[in-house]
Order: C-alpha cells, then sequence, then structure tokens
C-alpha cells in the first residue's frame, strides 16, 4: 500500500470491486448512514468488523465513505490517492494515539490542511446492534470530541467499548501503520511472544506468562536465600565445634575477665561521652553558622528583587530610546528636506539678484560710455576752439577713432564674458556641492550594506576590500558580490529576491572572463584563506531576454511584475541570474493571486511564482502526469532592504569629474580674459593718447565739427537706449520678497523641527543617562550580589563542613552507642541497668571469684581504663590459648544457629508452594502456548511454500526456567541456495521483511480472536495473490477529473457499462 501524498488533490469516492449480485442494484453504493450492515452480510461478519468508515476534510479527503467486506479486503491506488489516509482514519476513530502512527504527535495535523475542523467515523459490528464511533476534531485547540451512537461521550468510555471488543490499534501484531512496517522487523522474539500472546492468545495466556516471570523471580529469590543461609549455618556449626574447649576452659581465668570485662563494658562509655561533647560543640558551631547562611539569604532576596526591578525599567528604558531615536531620524528627514527647499529658495533669490546686477553693470557702462562721449565731445569742441585746421590728419584720426571703438567694444564683450564666468563658476561650485552631498548620501547607505556583509560573511567583506584595491590586476570588469551591485527598485520587495537567489550566490563575486575568476581564487582563496564564492557570467547575455508570457496576460491573477523588474544590476550580473534562476520568468503577485492559486496553477501552467507572501513551486509527476505543487512562507529581507542605485552613483561621480573639468575650464578662460581685457586697456589708452597727439594737430574746424556732430549722433543713441533700473529693481525686489516670504515660512518650519528635534535629543540623552545610571546601579547590585554570594558560598561551604563534621561525630556517638549498648548487651530502648551504676554484674553459673566492684569506681578516663586493662590482660594472658569473649560469643552462635535453622525451614516450605505453582501454571501456559506456536507455525510455512520459499516460526527458549527469555523465533529462506535466517531488520531486504510480516500477520488471522487485522505498505509479490469471491477490492482514485462524492452512481455506472457491452458489433 503506498503512501498518501500531501500535495494538492481533488478526493474522489473509493470504488469496492466485489462478484457482482443477480440484482445488479443491490451493489449501488448508499450516503445514507446505516447502524447495521446489510442483511445479506451480517451473517459473515464478526464482533468488531469494521462495516464502515467515513471521513470528512481528513487528511487528503474532503468527505469519503469506505464500507469494507466481511472477509480479505486489499486498497489498492497509485501513490498519493489517500490510502494510508484511510489507516489513519481507523487507528484515530478507535481511540488511537496520533504519535503510533509515526506520522505526527497532534492530532490537529491530520486535518485537511486549510480547514478548522475534521472527523472520522467508524462503524462496527455488534450482534446486539452496530457501535458507531465519531471523532470530531478540532484543529485551533488540538481537542477531540467524542461520540458513541451520536452521544457526546469520553475517550475513557469509547477505549472501553473498543477493548471490549478485543481490538488493539496499539498492538502491531494487529495493527501495523505504513511507517511502523520496519519496526515489526525490529521486535526482539520476546516482544514478538508478548504481541502474539495478546494478540490471538487465549485471555489468560498472557497473565500466566506474567505471573510464571514472577513466581520465577521469587524463586531464584529464595534459593539464593536458602543457600546462603545454609552455607553460614554450617559454618557457624563448625565455628562452636571449635571453641567448645575453650568455653570450658574460660572459668579457670574469670577472677581477672570479670574486671576486664567491666573495664571494657565502660571504656565505650567514656569513649562516647568524649565524643558526645565534641559533637555538641559541633553542632552549637553549626547552628552559627546556619544562622549566618539565613541571615545572608535573606540579605540577597531584596538585592535580587532590586535587580529584577531595574533590568525591566532598563528594557523598558531601551525601548523609550529606540523609539525617541526612530523619531529623531523621521524628524531629522524633514529637516533636511526643509533645508533643501530653502536652499533652492536661496539659490533662485542669488540667480534674481544676479540678473538685476547684470542690469545695473550695463546700466552703469551705458553711463559711463555716455560720459565719456561727452568728455569726447566737449575735448573736440575744446580743440576746435583752439587748433587750427588740419585736412591731412583726418583720414589718421578716422583709423584711430574706429581701433579705439574697436577696441571698446571688445573691451565690453571681454568684461561681458568675465561677468559669465564668474557667474558660471558659482553655478558650477554649487552643483559640485549638491554632487558631492548626494555621493555621501549613497556612500553612507553603501556602508550599510557593507556593514551587513561585513557582521555576516567577514572573509567576502575582505574579500571586496581586497578587490577594491587589485582592480589593475584583471583584464575585465569584475563585480562586487551581488547583493552588493543588486539595487531594488523598492525595498519592500526585497524579500522575493533573497528568497529565490540562495545566500551563496548573492554574497557571489561576478566575473567577465574565467582567467580573471582564477587570478581572483587564487589569490583570496589560495593564498589568504578566505571563504569566497565566484561565478561566471554567460557569454551571450541573457538580461534582455522576454519572458515566455507578457504580464499583461497574468495581470488578471494579481501578478504585477515578473522578478526581473523588482531592481536594478549591472548587466553581466543581471544576465547571470537570468541564466541561473531564471528571474526573467518568475512572476510575483499579490494576496489576491493566493486566494486564486489553484485556477492560476491550473491555467498559467508557471512553474515558479510568488504571492503576497508565498512561495509557490509547481511539478508534474513523471508516472500520473500529474500537477502537484508546494509552498513555503517567504523569510523575512535581510540584506537588499536597503536601496543603493550604484549606477547613478557612477554617474554623479562622471558628473563630479565633468564639473571639476569645466571648473579647470572656467578658470582658465578667466586668466586669459584678465590678461585680454589688461592688454585692451594698455591699448585703448595708447590709442587715446595717439587720438589726442593727432587731434592736437589738426586745426581744420570743420572736421572737428563734424567728428562732435558724429559723436553727439552716437550720444542721442545711447541716452535713448535706456532702462530703468528703478523699475527693474522693484520687480526683482517684489519677487525676493515673496521668495523671502516663503523663505521665512520654512524657516519657522524648519526651526520648529530643530527644536522637536532638540527636545527629542534631549530627551534621549536624557533617557540615555537614566539607563546609564540604572545600569550602573544593576552593575553595583549586581557586584554586592557577585561578593555577597561568594561570602554565602563560603558560609554555605563552611556550614557543610560543620555539618558534616556533626553527621561524622553524629554517627560516631551512634556506633559508640552501639558497642556501648552492645557490650552490655542493652536493647536499643534499654536504659542502662542499676547493677552496671553500682557494682560488677554477677558472673553466671557461680564463677564471681571477687567482690562486687561498683561500675562507678572504675576509672573515668580512657588512659587511666586502657592502663588498668593492660595490667589485667597481662595477667590474664598466662591462660594461653583463651578468649575472653569465647563464652559469649559460643551462646550468641548457639542462639544463631537456632534462630537459623527455624528461619531455614520456614524459607524452604515457602519455596517448596512457589515451585509449586510454578508447576501448575507453567502446564496451563507452556502446552497451549506450544501449540499455538505449532499451528502459527504450520500456517506459516505453508504460505510460505506456496511461494517455492520456506518459513518457519517456533519457540525459542535459552533456558526453561527463565520464563522471561522466552520469545517466537521466525525463520525465512527466500532462495534455495541459502539456509533458513531469523527475521531481523539487518539480514533480510526491506521487501523480504514485509512479506515475512505480512504472511506471519496471515498465519495469525487465520488463528485470530480479534475482529479484524490492519497492515499497510505490504504491495511486494502481489502478482501471486489468487482472486477470490470473499475477497474485497478497494480502489482508491484521486485527481482533478475524478466526479464529485454526491455524483457518484455505481448502479448509473453498470447501467452505461452494460450499454457499451451490447451496442459492441460481433468480433
Amino acid at each position: 500500500m503506498a503512501t498518501s501524498s500531501g500535495k494538492t488533490s481533488t478526493p474522489t469516492p473509493l470504488a469496492s470491486k466485489r462478484p457482482l449480485p443477480k440484482d445488479p442494484s443491490s451493489e449501488v453504493p448508499s450516503k445514507k448512514k446505516s447502524s447495521a450492515p446489510p442483511l445479506s452480510l451480517s451473517g459473515h461478519f464478526v464482533e468488531g468488523s469494521i462495516v464502515r468508515i467515513a471521513m470528512e476534510n481528513f487528511l487528503t479527503y474532503d468527505i469519503c465513505e469506505v464500507c469494507p467486506g466481511p472477509h480479505l479486503n486489499m486498497i489498492i491506488g497509485a501513490n498519493g490517492t489517500g490510502k494510508s489516509s484511510i489507516v489513519c482514519a481507523i487507528c484515530l476513530g478507535l481511540a488511537g494515539k496520533p504519535a503510533f502512527m509515526g506520522r505526527a504527535d497532534k492530532v490537529g495535523f491530520f486535518v485537511k490542511r486549510g480547514c478548522s475542523k475534521g472527523m472520522v467515523e467508524i462503524e462496527l459490528f455488534r450482534s446486539s446492534g452496530n457501535l458507531v464511533i465519531t471523532r470530531e476534531i478540532d484543529v485551533a485547540k488540538n481537542q477531540s470530541f467524542w461520540f458513541i451512537n451520536k452521544k457526546s461521550t469520553t475517550q475513557k468510555v469509547v477505549e472501553e467499548q473498543v477493548a471490549a471488543l478485543n481490538i488493539q490499534v496499539g498492538n502491531l501484531c494487529q495493527f501495523l501503520p505504513q511507517d511502523k512496517v520496519g519496526e515489526f522487523a525490529k521486535l526482539s522474539k520476546i516482544e514478538l511472544l508478548e504481541a502474539t500472546e495478546k494478540s490471538i492468545g487465549p485471555p489468560e495466556m498472557h497473565r500466566y506468562h506474567c505471573e510464571l516471570k514472577n513466581f520465577r523471580e521469587k524463586e531464584k529469590q529464595l534459593e539464593t536465600s536458602c543457600k546462603e543461609k545454609t552455607e553460614y549455618l554450617e559454618k557457624m556449626v563448625q565455628r562452636n565445634e571449635r571453641y567448645k574447649q575453650d568455653v570450658e576452659r574460660f572459668y579457670e581465668r574469670k577472677r581477672h575477665l570479670d574486671l576486664i570485662e567491666m573495664l571494657e563494658a565502660k571504656r565505650p562509655w567514656v569513649e562516647y561521652e568524649n565524643v558526645r561533647q565534641e559533637y555538641e560543640e559541633v553542632k552549637l558551631a553549626r547552628d552559627r553558622v546556619k544562622d549566618e547562611v539565613r541571615k545572608l539569604k535573606d540579605g540577597q532576596i531584596p538585592i535580587t528583587r532590586r535587580i529584577e526591578e531595574i533590568e525591566m525599567q532598563r528594557h523598558n528604558l531601551e525601548a523609550q530610546i529606540k523609539a525617541k531615536a526612530t523619531d529623531i531620524k523621521e524628524t531629522s528627514q524633514k529637516c533636511k528636506q526643509k533645508q533643501d527647499v530653502i536652499e533652492r529658495k536661496d539659490k533662485h533669490i542669488e540667480e534674481l539678484q544676479q540678473a538685476l546686477i547684470v542690469k545695473q553693470n550695463a546700466e552703469l557702462d551705458r553711463q559711463r560710455r555716455i560720459s565719456n562721449t561727452r568728455k569726447m565731445i566737449e575735448d573736440l569742441q575744446n580743440e576746435l576752439r583752439t587748433t587750427e585746421n588740419c585736412v591731412n590728419l583726418q583720414p589718421q584720426i578716422d583709423d584711430i577713432t574706429n581701433d579705439l571703438r574697436r577696441v571698446q567694444d571688445e573691451k565690453e564683450s571681454c568684461e561681458s564674458e568675465i561677468i559669465d564666468k564668474l557667474k558660471e563658476r558659482e553655478t558650477l561650485e554649487k552643483e559640485k556641492k549638491s554632487v558631492n552631498d548626494q555621493i555621501v548620501q549613497f556612500d553612507n547607505l553603501m556602508n550599510q550594506k557593507e556593514d551587513k556583509l561585513r557582521q555576516r560573511y567577514r572573509d567576502t567583506y575582505d574579500a571586496v576590500l581586497w578587490l577594491r584595491n587589485n582592480r589593475d590586476k584583471f583584464k575585465q570588469r569584475v563585480y562586487e558580490p551581488i547583493m552588493l551591485t543588486i539595487n531594488m527598485k523598492d525595498n519592500k520587495n526585497a524579500k522575493y529576491v533573497e528568497n529565490h537567489i540562495p545566500p551563496n550566490d548573492l554574497r557571489a563575486f561576478v566575473f567577465e572572463s574565467q582567467e580573471d575568476m582564477e587570478v581572483f581564487l587564487k589569490e583570496v582563496r589560495d593564498n589568504k584563506k578566505l571563504r569566497v564564492n565566484a561565478v561566471i557570467a554567460p557569454r551571450s547575455s541573457y538580461a534582455d531576454r522576454a519572458p515566455s508570457r507578457s504580464l499583461n496576460e497574468l495581470k488578471q491573477y494579481g501578478f504585477f511584475s515578473y522578478l526581473r523588474e523588482l531592481f536594478d544590476a549591472p548587466a553581466p550580473v543581471m544576465s547571470y541570474l537570468c541564466s541561473q534562476y531564471h528571474i526573467h520568468e518568475v512572476p510575483v503577485g499579490t494576496e489576491r493571486t493566493r486566494e486564486r492559486i489553484e485556477r492560476v496553477i491550473q491555467e498559467t501552467r508557471l512553474k515558479q511564482m510568488y504571492t503576497a507572501e508565498e512561495k509557490y513551486v509547481v511539478k508534474t509527476s513523471f508516472y500520473s502526469n500529474k500537477v502537484i505543487s508546494s509552498n513555503t512562507s517567504l523569510k523575512v529581507a535581510q540584506f537588499l532592504t536597503v536601496t543603493v542605485d550604484l549606477e547613478q552613483r557612477r554617474h554623479l561621480e562622471e558628473h563630479l569629474k565633468e564639473i571639476n573639468r569645466k571648473l579647470q575650464a572656467v578658470e582658465s578662460g578667466l586668466i586669459a580674459l584678465r590678461e585680454k581685457n589688461k592688454h585692451l586697456e594698455h591699448k585703448d589708452n595708447e590709442l587715446r593718447q595717439r587720438k589726442k597727439e593727432l587731434l592736437e594737430r589738426k586745426n581744420k574746424k570743420r572736421q572737428l565739427e563734424q567728428k562732435i556732430s558724429s559723436k553727439l549722433g552716437s550720444l542721442k543713441l545711447m541716452e535713448q537706449d535706456t532702462c530703468n533700473l528703478e523699475e527693474e529693481e522693484r520687480k526683482a525686489n517684489t519677487k525676493i520678497k515673496e521668495i523671502n516670504v516663503q523663505k521665512a515660512k520654512l524657516v519657522t518650519e524648519l526651526t520648529n523641527l530643530i527644536k522637536i528635534c532638540t527636545s527629542l535629543h534631549i530627551q534621549k540623552v536624557d533617557l540615555i543617562l537614566q539607563n546609564t545610571t540604572v545600569i550602573s546601579e544593576k552593575n553595583k547590585l549586581e557586584s554586592d550580589y557577585m561578593a555577597a554570594s561568594s561570602q554565602l558560598r563560603v558560609k554555605e561551604q563552611h556550614f557543610i563542613e560543620l555539618d558534616e563534621n556533626r553527621q561524622r561525630l553524629l554517627q560516631k556517638c551512634k556506633e559508640l552507642m552501639r558497642r556501648a549498648r552492645q557490650v552490655c548487651n542493652l536493647g536499643a530502648e534499654q536504659t542502662v541497668p542499676q547493677e552496671y551504676q553500682t557494682q560488677v554484674p554477677n558472673i553466671p553459673n557461680g564463677h564471681n571469684s571477687s567482690p562486687p566492684m561498683a561500675f562507678q569506681d572504675l576509672p573515668n578516663t580512657l588512659d587511666e581504663i586502657d592502663a588498668l586493662l593492660t595490667e589485667e590482660r597481662s595477667r590474664a594472658s598466662c591462660f594461653t590459648g583463651l578468649n575472653p569473649t569465647v563464652v559469649e560469643e559460643y551462646t550468641k552462635r548457639e542462639e544463631e544457629i537456632e534462630q537459623l535453622t527455624e528461619e531455614l525451614k520456614i524459607k524452604k516450605v515457602e519455596l517448596d508452594k512457589y515451585r509449586e505453582s510454578i508447576s501448575q501454571v507453567k502446564e496451563r501456559w507452556l502446552n497451549p502456548l506450544k501449540e499455538l506456536v505449532e499451528k502459527i507455525n504450520e500456517k506459516f510455512s505453508n504460505f510460505f511454500s506456496s511461494m517455492q520459499c520456506a518459513g518457519e516460526v517456533d519457540l525459542h527458549i535459552e533456558n526453561e526456567e527463565d520464563y522471561d527469555k522466552y520469545g517466537i523465533r521466525i525463520r525465512v529462506k527466500f532462495r534455495s541456495s541459502t539456509q533458513l535466517h531469523e527475521l531481523t531488520p539487518h539480514h533480510q531486504s526491506g521487501g523480504e521483511r514485509s512479506v515475512s510480516t505480512m504472511l506471519y500477520l496471515m498465519a495469525l488471522q487465520e488463528l485470530n480472536r480479534c475482529p479484524f487485522r490492519v497492515v499497510d505498505e505490504i504491495n511486494q509479490l502481489l502478482q501471486n495473490l489468487p482472486y477470490s469471491e470473499k475477497m474485497t477490492v478497494l480502489f482508491v482514485y484521486n485527481g482533478p477529473h475524478m466526479l464529485e462524492p454526491n455524483r457518484w452512481n455505481l448502479k448509473a455506472f453498470q447501467r452505461r457499462r452494460r450499454r457499451i457491452t451490447f451496442t459492441q458489433p460481433s468480433q
């Protein structure tokens, strides 16, 4: 059975293939939900058999109803049609755990994508009335709502009802989902035996097995205990036999040992008292340190709370600082805009003033020429009065006059050109400043992109720096990483480009020459050990290739652009991206595109596309020619959000060079014009001097009068060519005043913005100072906390050491007390007897040979006791070979021997009872189990023999008494040249394991006491499976061209088939 696909498809009903009855109408599938199977089939169903499976919004299905047969059901269909979805529905509908199928751990994941709720309904056969279990799944809450026969209930009740019908969806021998087929072969022999017992054995078989394992464990414990006690008893008896003669000699040296016994009885009490006093001292010291530790911990609590409060305050301040920084940035941007407008107004005023100055200079020049002409007329009139007539000098005078006029015209033209050059230089300097400002703005944006590159890919950033310093090493142009050369037209669209182009190519250098790329990689990768990427642009350009479909055709689906049109890039870079990632063929759409995505996929046949927040990839199945789509959410853009038009920046740099060249040309022109003006001034003076000399020599009055008349005519013309400077100045001032009014308004707005920006800066600085103060306070508190923690650790360590010492002394006290009581033969609750406080106790058997001695009269220090003990022992040592404690040990061992004998008797009786119980339970369990395994083996072997293969199932026993090691072993052979091998996850192939699993489950089915068994993903050797009249074959058809469920009419299909059969011509 193939795996169900998660791709988009249209579910259709299942068609079941069974033997057609005599009345074809009886096979028409019905959508009416019934509580019992048809009467003609009810006799074939067993208690708990599945009669009907209904699914709604479940995995691949919208609405579907499946009606299995009472015997073998085969569900077949193409990959991804929804076969395994039916298995999932059975498991979940019968209160199975979602994780058991190995697909998902939440039940909400089984609801069809895009739906908020799903439903599974299972109808089970019962002779008393069918059981209909309904499970409704809420995706949002990931909860299930249960119904039995349309009445609300709980999952526990459903599980009880399912268990009562002997349905075990958690048992791999009964329910084997698709993703668990491989796990069946991984079952150990022991696990397989337990699963088989639960699946087909009598209800008491598994219980007997568990009882046997428990009885055997207790039997082992009893055997071990009896063996240990027997060995210990034998040792005790042997030891007492050795000491029997020593006891008889003991009383011969009793006189000295009486005192030794009393001294040894008192010595532990003295040791105990010494250690007890030391214990009390340590305990007091420990309690003092404990109080100090508690005080230190209590002192840390306010600091910890204050640190938490400060941390919250710091987070709030940082959030406010961030908000202020955003406001400052926005306000600064507005200030910059206002400044640009004011500068344009200033430039307009300067242009008006410059135009007025030109007119004023022209008027001044006209007045000067008028004045000069009048002066010349006056000079001529004076000369006319004073000089004699001189006819022959007139031509020379006329020539000089013409030269003088020509020089003056040239001088006026030169001065006008100087003024024009000055205006041009001023204009160029302003333009140069504007271009420089724009380049700085571009550099700031470029620095942001380079900072991101440096933070994420440091090696690539270092390679960029090296490339900028070594461009002369390459024959053709080398382009920096694609993420630096790409310029988004709108940074909102950066996410589409970043999700389409992999990060490795975004940081790749683009070369036009293979030789240049090899030089670059050798230097950067081999020599500098930098991890960089490099690609070569195609030889033939792809940058300008037209898409296969016009964008106008796609606009009806919500597409607004192709990826290529969203950004600018150098031609080789664009060519590489078009050839490699087909950006000229990938359209970008909106939310409207996502809403009608199924229509877009079916009608456009696009392979890739983008909606507002998702990327869709469309493929066509090689087998079924079905269109399969997958979508992924778009990641947030990281690198291309900063827009930098490198081409525009390059144009600005070229424009800046052109401006500098023009400025140099203007400066050169000004120098030349000033030199020319100086030369003309000098020549004008010379001509005036020569003319003056000739005029002095000219005496003829008529010529002077004509000249005077000519000058008067020129003067009249110059006086007529007048300019109203006051009117021009008034007009210019009016325009300047209007501009100044606008400028004043802009300045006011700019001032307000600057005040706002200043206020924001002050607020930000205040917040930063507050944050700094808070951080400082936090650091101080943390420092105090660390110091207090260090002191606390020292105190805690001291406390631990004192407590360990106290525990050691306490244990020592207890041990000494135990020894003292043991020496005095006292119980745990007994006090020291009076006789030990007043005198030496009487020696049994009348062997007391010395007067009674008071216990309190013995020495009270260990040194004195040890000295007295040494003396008495030396006296007693004369009796060699005797042990002072021989009688006590002898008596004690006698008591222990008696006690052990009684305990051993009880243990043996208990062991015999357990062995008898084991024998009884084993007989009730093992014989039926062997018969069951033999039946399974017979069925299993027959199935394998039918396939010309061999298979055996036997009961694996390592030790007959180790019931927890019993297991079922499956051995198979698929080739005649090999031996039988145990079924394992490693020895057989996947197909062989699947076939073995299927045949084992079929063998179980022959002995089955469960109502049904499910096996998924079994498609090996199905060509050998003969069709039976009892078999039900369910075909799963699924796809875009299938009928809707409510239009599925098997009766109509059969009638149509008969008509086609009857109308076919005979062959």
